[in-house]
């Protein structure tokens, strides 16, 4: 009989995008070889120094590498040194460094440019192993571009890439036609201290439900899914007409998304919440209105911290004049613009928000100083949160300690970050690997209630 054919093995080549974005990746290639070319150090090496959050990256990464080449010579480094991923594990895959100097003869690409020494690495890599597959693993679509044009295969970095289509990202509600009633053939219902919760079985459109997940219909009602199990789902009646009268320092939903946002934002069990949606859905004008009103009214938390991701920022509040708080004031404008939407009614506005901000704990932080730090009995505001890569996000959501609530805002459709797009952001990840969390809600705000230009930009721009 003969023997099936050995799939070929594979070469990947990581471009310093790739290290940056998931200082990890080396860990992500199974059984294939890891290959870094010198010039990838070379730019670790020149962006590892300062505060910025892409200077802690690159140190992760080089220090990933040196513990996964231990004391190997140079001759074994070449040769490739087995991957090892836990102390009992059994070593899977290897990695090596290649001097990018090599170029493929007279075909080679000018080497005046990083991205050119790289290519023409890969292209000497594939005469010399033409039984290994060679590719190129870069987060930047012209530099794939400029491979394939050149004859090597190469693909983007999709090992965070839980989802392939954006629309599959979970919103947090099921809207249905009619009565949501219709559809139901068996129910029981039971009341638990003043609280009345159905039992359903978990099948058909119920089954892609998640925990703390909303349930509404044209006719009115809205639920709330509380409890999860394999067969079973838990769903709490509420009352749309509390909810759409649920008034937050000042604030009042104006749509059922609005208020279910609200929902989650006030629930003390709640210790995630994720709000998405396009530009002037009043994610921030929402998340800081239940922020004063836990921290001012209910006492409930200590203080407010609120960051954003912004292209730019990282490097340039070091060169603004000023105490942190005063460097970040330029970049944290729409938190004082949502202020005063919340006191445009008083009779001197500017009074209001100078009496709030001398009132209100409210700190604002740059993501550099966030690392390392623990917050305690905080409400942590992340702004413009689709920026950021997922082990970004991953290292602010880990500072939240005892008694803290973390909230992300985000428009995927608005990302500044040159290699992130909205499948690959660290705010898609985090969604995606929520879902299923007790303490976690999230929810895709829709409409542009900020005023009827914007709702007719935002449709026809």
């Amino acid at each position: 009989m003969p023997r099936a054919p050995q799939a070929r093995r594979k070469m990947y080549v990581l471009d310093t995008n790739v290290l940056i974005h998931d200082p990890n990746a080396l860990l992500n290639f199974e059984e294939h070889t890891v290959i870094i070319p010198m010039t990838v150090l070379e730019e670790l090496d020149s962006l590892k120094s300062g505060k910025q959050t892409v200077a802690a990256d690159c140190r992760q990464a080089i220090r990933n590498i040196d513990k996964l080449l231990g004391d190997a010579s140079p001759k074994a480094i070449e040769k490739g040194v087995p991957i090892l991923r836990g102390k009992k594990a059994d070593p899977l895959g290897t990695l090596s460094i290649v001097m990018s100097s090599e170029g493929a003869g007279n075909h080679s690409l000018p080497e005046h440019l990083n991205d050119n020494k790289i290519i023409n690495s890969l292209a000497a890599l594939q005469a010399r192993h033409t039984s290994h597959d060679i590719i190129l693993v870069s987060k930047d679509i012209n530099m794939r571009l400029k491979a394939r044009g050149f004859g090597v295969e190469a693909q983007d970095y999709h090992n965070d890439q839980l989802l392939d289509d954006i629309d599959l990202l979970p919103k947090g509600y099921q809207e249905f036609h009619g009565s949501f009633w219709d559809g139901i053939a068996k129910v029981e219902t039971v009341q638990r201290e003043g609280v009345t919760e159905h039992l359903l079985k978990r099948e058909g459109e119920l089954a892609k439900l998640n925990i703390n997940e909303y349930v509404i219909d044209e006719q009115g009602f809205i639920g709330q899914v509380v409890d999860v199990s394999e067969d079973q789902l838990v769903l709490k009646d509420l009352h749309q007409h509390d909810l759409m009268n649920e008034e937050v320092w000042g604030l009042v939903p104006r749509d059922i998304y609005q208020a279910m946002a609200l929902n989650l934002l006030l629930d003390p069990d709640i210790h995630l919440v994720n709000l998405t949606g396009s530009a002037g859905s009043g994610k921030t004008i929402l998340a800081l209105a239940a922020c004063i009103e836990m921290t001012v009214a209910n006492k409930a938390y200590k203080r407010i911290i609120a960051t954003r991701s912004t292209q730019g920022l990282d490097e340039d509040i070091g060169f603004l004049p000023g105490t942190e708080a005063e460097k970040m004031e330029p970049w944290l404008g729409a938190i004082v613009d949502n202020l005063e939407a919340l006191h445009e009614d008083d009779e001197n506005m500017t009074a209001s928000v100078d009496y709030i901000l001398s009132k209100v704990p409210l700190h604002f932080k740059s993501m550099n100083y966030i690392r390392g730090r623990s917050f305690q009995h905080s409400l942590i505001i992340i702004d413009e949160s689709q920026n950021l890569t997922p082990h970004q996000i991953k290292t602010i959501i880990t500072r939240a300690g005892n008694g803290s609530k973390v909230i992300c805002l985000g428009n995927l459709a608005q990302i500044d970050t040159p290699y992130l797009s909205p499948l690959s952001s660290g705010l898609t990840y985090m969604t995606e690997r929520f879902k299923g969390f007790r303490h976690g809600g999230h929810i895709h705000l829709q409409g542009v209630p900020r005023s009827v230009l914007a709702e007719f930009a935002e449709a026809n721009l």
